[in-house]
């Protein structure tokens, strides 16, 4: 069964939200599609524990709820064909949606950088952590080593702490001179600025031992988390010789700030380029989220990692430009008001430019992990194996998956696509723009055959008729 729609978004975070609402306001029939039980996405995501819904994120469920909008959440997408027909598995099994618009508004994905032990038990990513901490109450373990770089790593140690944890050690890859060194780019968002100072004073307050310039060298324990060695690093981010101090912990929160997520893109086969200041690989999009392929547009950090607050506004530009694109009346005075957004988009987008640039890792990120270390967590292919298929002539992302089965695995790419990208560059001297990206493909997340094809009988399949002989 098939369901039309004038639009169709995916994602139903900050943005995805906005831009529904938006498009719903114009008279158009919008579908929202969401993995996650409610609209949030991961900044606003709906808590499920006694102390209820509150905050930003309770405003938007508010809004959504009395907007002109249907949700299909808890919804996993798994393939989009070129013309725009969604196929997702939701609780009443296979559907399939289909717009003449698409807008995409998934958000971001974390980056990692593998550290011998980081395949432990015990090892967390800030997201999937923030997860935890927000939504279920619930301490990634008792004594936690916090670590990587970006804002994300004080707000996580605030709310172990908050939770009865205990912070063994934040550990930022990025110096204080870095910090100091984005200052004018953070102060175009006080109030935010204002809430990570805040953070970082109650952990000094605290006694929490803080390690700028430092990273991670090693996790190690008898199958879990056990003990974490920590170094300190050049500016390039390679290991020095400085003293190094390994310290008990039965848990280690770990990211490197955000890419976006582009996958929905890559496979409708937009048109991408490599910008660090967006965070890597991201859509081409005109100043409206407009992409390359008609009818299909971007929103949120999907466009550009800038963060929550650029989100709505970026949204709400994208969903206004495909309601002119359509020809709708109603958009009298477009310009003047997609100016007004844009406007109030750019302080936003410096202050997130910044947040980005302090996590993006340097190149010596990709000389932590020793030849065993497992790159591709799938399909279990270690770093030994990628840097020798390097050496023996794959210079691009599809050139190592091929020769190694590196992001044929569950996750599609999405852990060890950067890391592997990051290591090409670093051996062979190119430019990221030159390695690419892997081609796109479905699915676009794990799915079981049957969920896909359902209930049916071996006689249900049409045979044709035998030609005539």
């Amino acid at each position: 069964m098939r369901e039309d729609w004038d639009a169709i978004v995916l994602g139903a975070g900050p943005a995805g939200a906005e831009a529904a609402m938006t498009a719903a306001s114009f008279g158009f029939r919008v579908l929202l599609i969401d993995e996650e039980h409610a609209a949030g996405g991961q900044i606003y995501r709906a808590p499920d524990h006694e102390h209820g819904d509150k905050g930003e994120g309770r405003e938007l469920r508010r809004r959504l709820g009395e907007a002109d909008v249907v949700c299909a959440f808890e919804h996993r997408v798994w393939h989009i064909t070129r013309d725009f027909e969604v196929h997702a598995l939701g609780p009443d099994g296979p559907m399939r949606f289909r717009a003449p618009s698409l807008i995409v508004a998934t958000g971001a994905i974390e980056r990692h950088c593998p550290v011998p032990g980081w395949t432990l038990p015990g090892v967390i990513g800030l997201a999937a952590a923030t997860i935890l901490l927000k939504t279920h109450k619930v301490l990634p373990g008792r004594r936690v080593v916090v670590a990587g770089s970006g804002p994300l790593l004080p707000f996580v140690a605030n709310e172990i702490r908050q939770l009865g944890g205990t912070v063994v050690r934040l550990v930022d890859a990025a110096r204080r001179r870095d910090w100091v060194g984005v200052a004018p780019q953070v102060l175009y968002a006080p109030a935010l600025a204002m809430r990570g100072a805040g953070w970082l004073a109650r952990l000094a307050i605290s006694g929490v031992p803080l390690r700028y310039g430092h990273g991670l060298r090693e996790i190690a324990g008898d199958g879990k988390v056990e003990r974490v060695t920590i170094g300190p690093l050049s500016p390039d981010w390679d290991q020095t010789e400085g003293a190094s101090e390994t310290v008990e912990a039965d848990a280690v929160c770990i990211g490197y700030g955000l890419i976006p997520s582009n996958d929905v893109t890559r496979l409708l086969r937009a048109d991408h380029e490599f910008d660090p200041d967006k965070g890597g690989w991201v859509v081409r999009t005109d100043a409206e989220g407009r992409t390359s392929v008609p009818g299909l547009y971007v929103c949120g950090d999907a466009a550009g990692v800038v963060g929550a607050a650029a989100a709505p506004l970026s949204a709400r530009i994208a969903a206004r430009a495909l309601a002119r694109d359509r020809g709708d009346s109603a958009v009298a005075g477009h310009d003047r008001e997609a100016a007004r957004a844009r406007a109030a988009l750019a302080g936003k987008t410096i202050f997130g430019r910044a947040m980005t640039k302090i996590a993006t890792p340097r190149r010596g990120a990709s000389n932590w992990a020793k030849d065993e270390t497992l790159i591709c967590r799938c399909e279990g292919v270690s770093k030994g194996a990628i840097e020798a298929a390097i050496r023996e002539g794959c210079a691009t992302l599809d050139d190592v998956k091929v020769a190694t089965r590196c992001g044929m695995g569950s996750c599609g790419g999405r852990i060890c696509a950067e890391p592997v990208g990051a290591l090409i560059a670093v051996l062979t001297g190119a430019h990221r723009a030159e390695i690419g990206q892997a081609t796109g493909r479905s699915p676009l997340r794990p799915v079981s055959i049957d969920q896909i094809v359902g209930d049916f009988d071996y006689s249900d399949i049409p045979f044709p008729e035998a030609s005539p002989q």
